[in-house]
């Protein structure tokens, strides 16, 4: 007797007619990819994707072809395995996340689905799918000879193995919750059950081949184990809702009908070696089992609604079977041989003979092996550069910047910083400026009043500051103004939450302070940002006010700031000792000032070469190289891989470490050597009053020019940014203006007048209701006079 019947539905799901379970299909909604490709090409990698409309074409052709029309026929598998292969090529090429929704069915329930933006989420779908046009494939085959058997046999290897490497493999990379049926429960519960499935198509086998009947029960036995695993597996309680009905008693059932079917097996073996006895007791562990099957289909009438009538035929006819057979062992037995039967608990267990087992099919393990090959067809998007070369850059990018940028570029300005300090704490180099030049300005001061008096000196910089002040006074009139709106608003609103007659609609009218939250909270950010502005304001014009004078001067003419420095040609150094001082001091200044020159020209030099430090070749070269090596084409990089050629090509940066380490203590020696002459210089100059007042005249104004300079950059920076908060607070004033006409409106359509009869400034309204009450402040409002609004004139 065999257990299988050929037939399946048009879904591909085996009818009733069959005793095993394919697993149908999941479906999915329909989804390009065309355009959300050819914008991430043209923006991630810089190249133009019409290059790639062929590819883009056929892989939207691919999915189409993979998800439309799904029945369990090999053309269906087919077009499924041809598009997972390109999908597992495209993840080597694209992010996971590019752009584009996919959505998919649970395959049980197909009420419940998953969106998301997850390449990974689509392939393993489509893994599943192919898992299930094995099994479908597996359950359409005939039974009654041994080619189909053995093509059902593999197909449900197949099915096992596929779902075995999604749950441990596929599953695992997906980025989002997925539905039940791709639970790792679910997942192992199918492949249990195609493991049954295909052990039960070797018994089947080993029956047709009239194999021994001692091994035909050890094949049985498997069965039964593995029956009894995907049971266990597909009652977990996370599965409730999920799993089929009655695919747990369906199992539970041929469990227990391959025990008795091992039993009887063994009995006929023991038969055939006149061991009569045993023979006995095996057909009574058989029926037992039967037995078992019978009260569970008789005691709840659940199972035989729920089992298929394949089912339920086959353990009738086992029962008949194992029946007749203990009758006839019992007689003789006790006739003929009169054999000692054993207890059925003292019998030897029956060893299980495992053949079936999870094989996951290679082109689904190693897609790569098959592209270009007649199976998946020439890889998409061949030209494009793998997605983490990208990665890759991307990090060496961000170490190359923390190299340079965030260590040595920093250090090297640290440095610049340090010796500048030094040199202001020492007032260098004015000391020096005001004895080389007795008379006149510095160039640096000269340029700095220039460009004062083309600003307009003191006054120019007074009317940013001014016309700074006024536009933070108009940013706080427009908030006001908002503001205003929403209190008038809330007003009105109250007012007519209290007038509206009992019956009235006011329960329709929701309170103002649920509908004001957004615009309160954007008032209150932009009551902070003015605050801030303000005391920004404040403390530029405290700096302005300190270097007024200063300012003030440095927009005069020349010859008005010449005179109102200090002059030393009165009272000219004529001391050689002195000279010969002021020459050393001169000398190390010059050196120090070659020293920033070149540091500063070394700096630019290390930019450059940062900037023209393109790691895209290497990485593109380091790829082929591990290409070579592979076996695949589909080339599963890690960042990890890249590591060494990160480390050989930051190598050459630290020959600049050793560069710093040789500025920092050549700076250290010179401005030790600057100060010990300058200790020399203070001594020799203490005797010139005039020519302290004249350094520190020419420190002030080189000071008030940066002051200047700071003031003005950051008034117009400030003028920039009210004329950008003034638009943002208009806007915030004409939406508070337009929500509160709009509930005016609402307003009078709750009390029951007409536009004509009220103001229509709503911000006149509420004030003109609460002067009235000012003036008649014993008028009581009755529900039966009609209400008079003032008309506006």
């Amino acid at each position: 007797m065999f257990l299988f019947r050929p037939a399946a539905t048009a879904d591909g799901v085996a009818n009733d007619n069959s005793t095993m379970f394919a697993v149908k299909f999941k479906a999915t909604e329909k989804t390009i990819f065309n355009k959300a490709l050819a914008e991430y090409i043209a923006s991630s990698y810089a190249e133009p994707p019409e290059v790639y409309r062929d590819d883009l074409r056929v892989l939207d052709e691919l999915r189409e072809a993979a998800t439309a029309a799904l029945d369990g026929n090999p053309n269906v598998l087919k077009r499924n395995i041809r598009y997972y292969g390109q999908l597992a090529f495209i993840l080597s090429k694209f992010p996971a996340d590019v752009g584009i929704s996919f959505t998919w069915y649970n395959s049980f329930t197909s009420d419940t689905e998953v969106s998301c933006q997850d390449l990974y989420f689509e392939r393993a779908s489509v893994l599943f799918n192919i898992g299930a046009a094995y099994s479908q494939l597996g359950c359409r085959e005939g039974h009654s000879d041994m080619d189909s058997l053995n093509r059902a046999f593999n197909y449900f290897q197949q099915a096992a193995g596929t779902f075995g490497y999604l749950q441990r493999k596929i599953v695992g990379e997906c980025r989002t919750q997925l539905t039940t049926d791709m639970s790792a429960y679910m997942l192992t519960a199918l492949e249990n059950l195609m493991l049954c499935q295909a052990q039960e198509c070797v018994w089947h086998r080993s029956a047709l081949s009239r194999m021994k009947d001692a091994n035909i029960a050890r094949i049985a036995t498997h069965v039964a184990e593995l029956y009894e695993q995907a049971m266990q597996s597909a009652s977990q309680g996370s599965l409730t809702g999920t799993i089929p009905n009655g695919w747990v008693d369906h199992l539970k059932v041929k469990g227990l009908y391959f025990r008795a079917e091992a039993q009887q097996r063994k009995s006929m073996s023991c038969l055939a070696s006149s061991q009569y006895g045993e023979e006995v007791a095996r057909l009574q562990a058989a029926q037992e089992y039967c037995n078992q099957i019978s009260e569970l289909v008789s005691y709840d009438q659940r199972w035989s609604k729920l089992l298929r009538a394949a089912v339920l035929e086959m353990v009738k006819s086992q029962a008949e079977l194992v029946g007749s057979n203990r009758t006839r062992a019992e007689h003789d037995n006790d006739v003929i041989y009169l054999d000692p039967v054993p207890a059925i608990s003292s019998l030897p267990d029956i060893s299980p003979y495992k053949l079936a087992e999870s094989k996951t099919p290679e082109i689904i393990e190693n897609p790569g092996k098959f592209l270009g090959g007649e199976e998946l067809g020439p890889p998409l998007f061949k030209g494009l550069v793998p997605f983490v070369i990208h990665q890759a850059a991307s990090l060496y990018e961000d170490r190359k910047d923390q190299l340079v940028s965030k260590d040595l570029i920093t250090a090297l300005d640290e440095l610049t910083a340090d010796c500048e300090s030094v040199l202001n704490s020492l007032n260098m180099p004015h000391a020096l400026e005001a004895i080389k030049k007795p008379i006149g300005l510095p160039p640096n001061i000269l340029v700095g009043a220039d460009e004062i008096r083309s600003d307009g000196g003191y006054i120019g910089i007074k009317r940013l500051l001014d016309s700074a002040i006024v536009s933070n006074t108009r940013a706080n009139e427009l908030l006001d103004a908002a503001e205003k709106a929403l209190y008038d608003e809330a007003q009105e609103d109250q007012r007519v939450q209290q007038r509206v007659p009992k019956g009235g609609r006011q329960a329709k009218r929701i309170e103002s302070a649920e509908l004001t939250n957004k615009f309160r909270a954007e008032i209150a950010k932009y009551r902070d940002v003015i605050n801030r502005a303000r005391e920004s304001d404040a403390t530029i014009k405290a700096q302005v006010d300190m270097w007024s004078q200063f300012f003030s001067l440095l927009g005069s003419p020349r010859d008005e700031i010449e005179r109102q420095v200090p002059s030393t040609t009165a009272n000219p150094i004529t001391d050689p000792h002195h000279s010969q001082i002021v020459g050393r001091l001169q000398q190390y200044m010059d050196e120090i000032t070659l020293m920033k020159r070149e540091r500063a020209k070394s700096t630019e030099k290390l930019k450059r070469v940062a900037n023209e430090d393109d790691i895209t070749p290497a990485l593109n070269e380091e790829m082929q190289r591990l290409a070579a090596l592979s076996a695949t084409p589909i080339l599963q990089f890690e960042l990890h891989q890249f590591e060494d050629l990160f480390a050989q090509k930051l190598d050459k940066y630290m020959t600049w470490r050793k560069y710093i380490d040789e500025e920092r203590e050549a700076q250290l020696e010179l401005l030790d050597s600057i100060r010990e002459a300058n200790q020399a210089f203070l001594v020799a100059r203490s005797n010139h009053p005039l020519l302290q007042q004249r350094e520190k005249a020419l420190s002030n104004l080189e000071t008030a020019v940066k002051r200047y300079r700071e003031a003005s950059f950051n008034l117009h920076d400030g003028a920039r940014f009210y004329v950008s908060l003034e638009s943002e607070l208009q806007k915030l004033k004409d939406g508070c203006l337009d929500f509160a006409m709009a509930r005016h409106l609402d307003a009078l359509e709750q009390l029951g007048l007409s536009h004509g009869e009220t103001p229509t400034d709503l911000a006149q309204a509420p004030e003109q209701a609460s002067n009235a009450a000012m003036q008649q402040p014993n008028l009581v409002w009755d529900p039966t006079m009609p209400l008079k609004y003032t008309t506006p004139k």
